[in-house]
This record gives C-alpha cells, sequence and structure tokens, in this order.
C-alpha cells in the first residue's frame, strides 16, 4: 500500500479542480519568466564580470566571485524553471517538490549574492585605494601597471588617483602621461597638466563599479523575492496535488 501511494504521488496525473489549475497556472507563468529571466542574469553576471576583470589592476581578485556565482545561478535558474514547468504541465507532485527545494536552495544562495554585493560596495573605496596606490609606485618597472593605468585613464577620462598632480613624482616637467590629455590642441605633442583632465581616477572608477555592485545585490535580492513567491506557489499547487490524492 506504501508503495502504491508514493507510485501515485510522483505519477502525473489530470486534476479537474479549477483551484489547482489556476495555481498550476500561475507556477508555469513564474517559470516561464525564471526561464528568461535566467538567460538576463547569466548575461548580467557576465558584463559585470568583464567589467571587475577589465580593471583587476585596481580591485584584485576578489571582486570576481560574485558576477562568476551569478553566472552559474542564471544557468541553473533557466534548468530549473524548465523543470518546474514540466511538473506543472504534468501534474507531477514529485516534480514540484522537487523543483521546490531545488528553487529554495537557489533561493538562498540569491540571497547570499545580494548579500555580498552589498558588503563589496562598501568595501570598494578601500580596495580601490590599495590598489591605485601600489599600481603607481610600480608604474615605472612594472608595464602591467603602465597598460592598466593608461586603460582607465583613457576610459574614465581622469588623470592620477586624485589628480594630475599625482604623477609629480614620476614625471618631470610638468608632463604627465599621454593618457591623461584626451583634448590637445593642434601643434601640441607633450602632455602637460594644462591640457590633462582634473578629475582623479579614484572617485571615478569607484562610481562606476560602485554602481555595478548595487546592480549586483539588486539583482540577487530581487530575484530572490520573486522566487519566494514561486516557491509558495508550488507548495500549495504540491498540497493540493496531495489532498486530491489522499481522497483517491
Amino acid at each position: 500500500h506504501l508503495f502504491e501511494s508514493k507510485h501515485r504521488l510522483c505519477s502525473p496525473t489530470k486534476m479537474p479542480s479549477l483551484g489547482i489549475s489556476c495555481v498550476r497556472y500561475l507556477v508555469f507563468f513564474f517559470n516561464f519568466l525564471f526561464a528568461i529571466t535566467g538567460g538576463i542574469v547569466v548575461i548580467t553576471g557576465t558584463v559585470i564580470q568583464s567589467y571587475y576583470y577589465h580593471y583587476s589592476n585596481f580591485v584584485g581578485e576578489s571582486f570576481w566571485t560574485a558576477p562568476i556565482v551569478l553566472i552559474v545561478i542564471g544557468s541553473i535558474i533557466f534548468v530549473v524553471a524548465c523543470f518546474g514547468c514540466c511538473g506543472a504541465a504534468k501534474e507531477s507532485p514529485c516534480m514540484i517538490i522537487t523543483f521546490s527545494i531545488f528553487l529554495g536552495v537557489v533561493f538562498l544562495v540569491e540571497i547570499g549574492i545580494g548579500v555580498a554585493g552589498y558588503y563589496k560596495h562598501e568595501q570598494l573605496s578601500g580596495i580601490l585605494e590599495k590598489g591605485f596606490n601600489k599600481t603607481l609606485e610600480s608604474y615605472p618597472n612594472d608595464k602591467g601597471a603602465q597598460e592598466a593605468w593608461n586603460l582607465v585613464q583613457s576610459e574614465m577620462q581622469c588623470c592620477g588617483i586624485n589628480g594630475p598632480e599625482d604623477w609629480e613624482p614620476i614625471y618631470k616637467n610638468d608632463t604627465v602621461p599621454r593618457a591623461c590629455c584626451h583634448r590637445m590642441p593642434v601643434g601640441v605633442n607633450k602632455c602637460t597638466r594644462e591640457y590633462a583632465s582634473t578629475e582623479g581616477c579614484f572617485s571615478k572608477l569607484s562610481n562606476f563599479l560602485g554602481s555595478k555592485s548595487l546592480i549586483l545585490a539588486g539583482i540577487g535580492i530581487g530575484l530572490a523575492i520573486v522566487q519566494l513567491i514561486a516557491v509558495l506557489l508550488a507548495c500549495c499547487l504540491y498540497g493540493s496535488f496531495r489532498r486530491q490524492y489522499e481522497t483517491v
């Protein structure tokens, strides 16, 4: 009897109840959205990770973890969403409860990503300050540091850590790296403080990466809230299936 009961529970069947059908379609709808958002999460994680990698000389490797986890979670969301859609379509309690468990685990991980994103946002200023000072000191003899500084100064249209004066110990005669000058008069060959960007790279990169960290946190917490609703709906659907089977 126990085997037969378990077999009935894990076997798909057709339920005529209007209430069950309503919840089933809601679960199916939410999972269809998850399948789409899973792809969006993968793309978002990839873009944010590319930004962190782009400026890895200043932020360090510790900032790569959260975006990579987000990419993995996005892939898992897509697979779990497809599993949930199948469970709702086939009216299989076994698939629905398995889906709920997987989604619950993903929910906890996403909350962790959201918290980690906010935590990294709070740490960003200190990490960037250390990275900028370290690469500025090694700039004269480190090609990697030179390329990193040229990249950030060109793309962010900034100069030095807090301004062009930071280059005084390295560049003489009032000159600064060529990447500091974004608009130079015709005929001028040397990049001097007169033509250099006045804004430092610390504030610009901090604001830029800080916004990406907040996006990371927002996506993690936002998806977690929506998935919590899906878990509750799936549990309601599972409970309806169980009650229906018990009357059989």
